[in-house]
């Protein structure tokens, strides 16, 4: 492999695992939504 495919692989698998890791962070701090929004009936009612 060439160093820029090897940058390239280094950079994707941060972005990746970054991107995880953060989700984790996020739904570990707020798990559930306080409220939901109005809306959504059902139009074939």
């Amino acid at each position: 492999m060439t160093a820029i495919a090897i940058l390239f692989l280094i950079i994707s698998a941060v972005v990746v695992w970054g991107g995880l890791a953060g989700s984790v962070i996020f739904l570990a701090r707020r798990p559930e939504t306080a409220f939901y929004a109005e809306g959504g009936e059902d139009p074939g009612e």
